[in-house]
């Protein structure tokens, strides 16, 4: 099992940017698909972006597609997600999780959860 600790949330206006960080413990983090996902408010838990075990492969959702950018530091154990041109509709929760492959995290089929870190983007 590992364990998942998000960071770098916060308050930002529209059009300007975060990166959130996700760090894992244990020393199997290379094992694992990695994911980011949010919720707001009143609204279900929805897919955000994941990444394969290498970082070699990427996945987004339409929402974050030409915005976010995921990666990984293998070497670090922490997941990363680039926030460009921030909308107030991408204001959240947002949490990291890790799982078997992109398509189960996709499916938000994940095996472990962080806590999550807020994101306010205001207009």
């Amino acid at each position: 099992q590992v364990q998942l600790v998000e960071s770098g949330g916060g308050l930002v206006q529209a059009g300007g940017s975060l990166r959130l960080s996700c760090a894992a413990s244990g020393r199997t983090f290379s094992s694992y698909a990695m994911g980011w996902f949010r919720q707001a408010p009143g609204k279900e838990r929805e897919f955000v972006a994941t990444i394969s075990r290498s970082g070699g492969v990427t996945d987004y959702a339409d929402s974050a597609k030409g915005r976010f950018t995921i990666s990984r530091d293998n070497a670090k154990n922490t997941v990363y997600l680039q926030m460009n041109s921030l909308k107030p509709e991408d204001t959240s929760v947002y949490y990291c999780a890790s799982g078997r492959s992109t398509g189960a995290m996709r499916g938000q089929q994940c095996d472990n959860w962080g806590q999550g870190t807020q994101v306010t983007v205001s207009s």
